[in-house]
């Protein structure tokens, strides 16, 4: 046997005994945390929705993605039992929740800029007169069947169904009526 044999058997020995990509241990965590958010993502997200406030949507998803980083930075304390795993999923989740809970607690409540009102020297008195007649006009300028749609709507408190049936129109139009009509009452207000 020659050197350049021994070496290119060893070499081959070597590559045998090296795992490859697909068996690296980052591949089998990718892989196991993909199967276990296929298997638990949505029912995860269905369970932390419950637990946040509603006006705050985007802290479930975020909530969900903690718990899969979570998940992936401790895969071997995952069980493997799909409903161990989820108890620990929704375990996890749940004491995530809470420490959001908390944090939002602690802090003072933000308030975004355009909620503030700047200090002014208006009187709300006449600002409200002048909303008003805004709003008057606003409704004059809108066409029959848009202010009747919104009075069947906004006034008498219908359903969209009701309001169809009432002004003998399909649902579809009641839904385009209420939203342009809406729309310029809003453009007035703003102009």
């Amino acid at each position: 046997m020659t050197i350049a044999t021994a070496i290119r058997g060893a070499e081959e020995l070597d590559r045998e005994r090296e795992p490859t990509d697909a068996e690296s241990p980052a591949c089998r965590a990718e892989g196991c945390l993909q199967e276990i958010h296929r298997n638990n993502g949505r029912a995860l997200l269905r369970f932390l929705r419950g637990l946040v406030s509603s006006d705050a949507a985007h802290t479930a998803e975020d909530l969900v993605q903690e718990t899969m980083l979570r998940a992936w930075r401790s895969i071997d304390a995952v069980p493997t039992e799909p409903e161990s795993q989820r108890r620990w999923l929704f375990t996890v989740g749940r004491r995530l929740a809470i420490d959001a809970y908390r944090k939002r607690q602690s802090r003072p409540t933000e308030v975004a800029l355009f909620d503030t009102e700047p200090a002014g020297s208006g009187n709300g008195a006449a600002e409200t007169v002048i909303a008003k007649l805004t709003l008057q006009q606003a409704i004059a300028r809108l066409s029959s069947s848009h202010r009747a749609v919104l009075v069947e709507l906004h006034v008498k408190g219908h359903s969209l169904e009701e309001t169809a049936a009432q002004l003998d129109i399909p649902v579809g139009t009641v839904k385009s009526r209420a939203h342009y009509a809406m729309k310029l009452l809003r453009d007035a207000l703003r102009g």
